[in-house]
């Protein structure tokens, strides 16, 4: 295909979103990037260099498999509608990954060898955004039914996905939430001010229009066996996420302020929304960093989506334990491109002010004698972490989250009620996970679907969105003998 302007890399200097000022957005739970003008998206999309083998789509860079070069052409000719349909064609959700990917494409962009790749995730957002504006998105109901129906546990970006592709495809659909509203952990575990909640609304009122139903505050395997779907359906899809916490093994984790992450994060996103904070999944009291000092164990998205939470609750000192060495400030371009490098970076919510100790293991969290957190113990550590004698030092904490990822599925429900039935595994990481593979999605029990993080472990919401797809094409064909499904 041909590239709108084969020299724009060369004449535009690479721009993307700005934000308000780390000051101002402190003070509210919004969405603070600045949008583009359309003409300066244009210019953006005006830098894709028609590079011969364009890495930024290949399985290095994009999960999902979105064709960037072609939609950052048609940005450039400034045919939207066109643009949208061919994001669409392989993303269900854009306006999603547009905020919230890390944007693997851009570490794989050609122009990335020089440290100005192409504003991909920029564009993808204003793509996005640009269709609703436009009225792009409307509900795309099947034409005709095929009579089957197919149940799908779990409404994150994985269930979501797979929902909406099995629903286009002619099935009836029923998804089943355990929380009171559709969105899984897009809801309920990243902050609002990387995601404001009406952008999950707006494409569950798509996906009712095309037929999909919502069943809400159904917990499968408690409220709901997964025999009655079984029974009730031609095809049941689990895609419950990986939420249970990975055991950090710190003494003193039971002291009064040492809390995990996700407690804390669905705590304010029922806040921000407007809900009831406690729930049976979520018996926690209130957690409020206002006025406290706060210390986060842990270096990767949900340890900084505390950091941002913290600050906005008005925390007096966040510090966040890494026991990672501090990366360099560059990588060596030509030992990891086009791969995901380990360089120094800063997220948005670290830029609001946090303190960030690197090659540190956290020893212990310490209480006075009412059992009330006081401090956290630490030390610094050698390259096979391992602690250095003599480096010991305290951190003074009123309020401590652990943030060290997730190791498989919640085991009070689903996995659960099938106990002895269902075949798992466990991963490198030491996760559970359901055994199924990323061909058929099948596990070993009869009509019983796996896929996202369910079955991958932890994971992006890119890769979620892609299993979800995958197992709907894969569940598609296992109903019909056939499927026109993309894979």
């Amino acid at each position: 295909m041909s590239m709108g302007k084969v020299t724009g890399f060369l004449e535009i200097d690479r721009q993307v979103h700005k934000y308000q000022p780390a000051s101002d957005r402190i003070r509210h739970f919004r969405e603070f990037t600045l949008p583009m003008s359309d003409k300066e998206v244009e210019k953006q999309a005006a830098r894709c260099m028609d590079c011969g083998i364009p890495y930024c789509h290949g399985p290095t860079g994009c999960p999902v498999h979105n064709q960037i070069p072609d939609w950052n052409d048609l940005v450039y000719q400034g045919d939207w509608e066109t643009a949208i349909r061919n994001l669409h064609s392989t993303n269900n959700f854009p306006e999603w990954t547009g905020r919230i990917c890390p944007a693997p494409c851009e570490e794989a962009c050609t122009l990335n060898l020089e440290d100005i790749p192409v504003a991909i995730k920029t564009i993808e957002q204003a793509i996005a955004d640009k269709a609703y504006e436009l009225g792009y998105v409307r509900p795309q109901p099947a034409d005709r039914k095929t009579g089957k129906r197919v149940a799908v546990i779990g409404s994150g970006p994985a269930g979501m996905a797979a929902a909406q592709q099995l629903g286009r495809a002619g099935h009836e659909v029923h998804v089943y939430e355990r929380e009171s509203r559709p969105g899984g952990l897009m809801r309920f575990g990243i902050p609002d001010f990387k995601i404001e909640k009406h952008y999950i609304d707006r494409r569950i009122e798509q996906m009712q229009g095309e037929g999909v139903i919502f069943h809400c505050g159904v917990n499968v395997g408690v409220d709901k066996p997964v025999e009655e779907l079984l029974a009730e359906y031609d095809a049941v899809l689990y895609c419950g996420g990986s939420e249970k916490p990975r055991p950090a093994g710190i003494p003193g984790v039971e002291l009064h302020g040492v809390y995990d992450a996700m407690p804390y994060l669905v705590q304010q996103n029922k806040r921000v929304g407007g809900e009831d904070i406690q729930s049976a999944a979520w018996p926690e009291e209130p957690i409020l960093a206002g006025g406290k000092h706060v210390v986060v164990v842990g270096g990767g998205d949900t340890a900084s989506d505390c950091v941002g939470t913290a600050f906005r609750q008005g925390a007096v000192r966040v510090t966040q334990l890494d026991i990672r060495p501090k990366p360099p400030e560059k990588e060596d371009k030509l030992t990891v491109w086009p791969y995901w490098a380990t360089k120094m970076r800063t997220s948005s919510s670290q830029a609001e002010g946090a303190e960030r100790e690197f090659q540190v293991a956290t020893l212990e969290f310490i209480g006075d004698e009412d059992g009330e957190l006081t401090g956290v113990k630490c030390c610094e550590v050698d390259e096979k972490r391992k602690p250095i004698a003599g480096t010991e030092f305290i951190i003074k904490a009123d309020l401590a989250f652990i943030a060290i990822g997730f190791a498989g599925p919640n085991e009070e429900s689903v996995l659960k009620e099938l106990d002895s039935k269902l075949e798992t595994t466990t991963d490198r990481r030491n996760s559970t996970n359901v055994v199924a593979n990323d061909q058929d999605y099948r596990t070993n029990i009869d009509r019983f679907f796996a896929a996202g993080d369910v079955r991958r472990g932890q994971s992006l919401v890119v890769w979620a969105i892609r299993e979800g797809r995958q197992a709907a094409r894969a569940i598609d064909e296992f109903l019909m003998g056939e499927t026109v499904l993309p894979r």
